[in-house]
């Protein structure tokens, strides 16, 4: 959707990380710190708690603009109005999800080459996720792809391409000068001593 073309910085609010409870805080720091786009994920959560807790942050990310992705789930999308859905490799189609909720929805898919990018576009997705490119405790048993392929993505794919896996403040640097332009964060905003500055630190590098 052309709603992500100017979309840099992409949260993702792992309940791995933080509290159901703490959720509704945490967002509102990410917010504030002018994140563009936020994702809600619990792996080996129900639907049932998911949409409990987008309900919960859904009122912030209206008021501030931004799209709200749910992880993997289409029935959380349609039970509690959120933008949209990220789907990884082994999880429902983009054409799948897309029946399952009966509005227009962003669709995300995470993709780990060149070639699931591309198959990814063809597919449908509005977006995608290319990564991981460095070792990530979010997802331990993802090899890195690193970042040569970072160029040739960007080359072959034209939907927004969101570099994701273990990227912080002190590689990111890096990441752009390989060829990104928007990038996924998980735990190091989570865990940052200050959220507010960190994200304001990781915009004002991809402006």
């Amino acid at each position: 959707m052309n709603d992500f073309v100017g979309r840099r910085l992409y949260a993702i609010i792992d309940l791995s990380y933080v509290s159901d409870n703490q959720a509704p805080a945490i967002l509102k720091k990410l917010i504030d710190g002018g994140i563009d786009v936020v994702q809600l994920r619990g792996k080996n959560r129900s639907v049932n708690e998911l949409a409990a807790v987008a309900e919960q942050l859904l009122e912030q990310t209206m008021a501030a603009n931004i799209p709200f992705i749910i992880n993997d789930h289409a029935a959380v999308a349609d039970r509690v109005g959120v933008q949209g859905v990220h789907v990884g490799q082994d999880d429902d189609s983009i054409a799948q999800v897309r029946s399952a909720v009966e509005r227009p929805l962003i669709v995300g898919k995470s993709t780990h080459s060149v070639t699931q990018a591309v198959a990814a576009e063809r597919e449908g997705a509005d977006y995608i996720g290319f990564g991981p490119l460095f070792p990530t405790p979010t997802k331990p048993d993802y090899k890195p792809i690193g970042l040569d392929s970072i160029r040739e993505v960007h080359r072959q794919v034209k939907i927004p391409i969101f570099c994701i896996g273990g990227i912080n403040i002190d590689n990111l640097q890096m990441v752009i000068d390989a060829g990104a332009n928007r990038v996924v964060m998980v735990s190091a905003l989570l865990k940052a001593h200050s959220i507010v500055d960190y994200v304001r630190c990781a915009t004002d590098m991809l402006a």
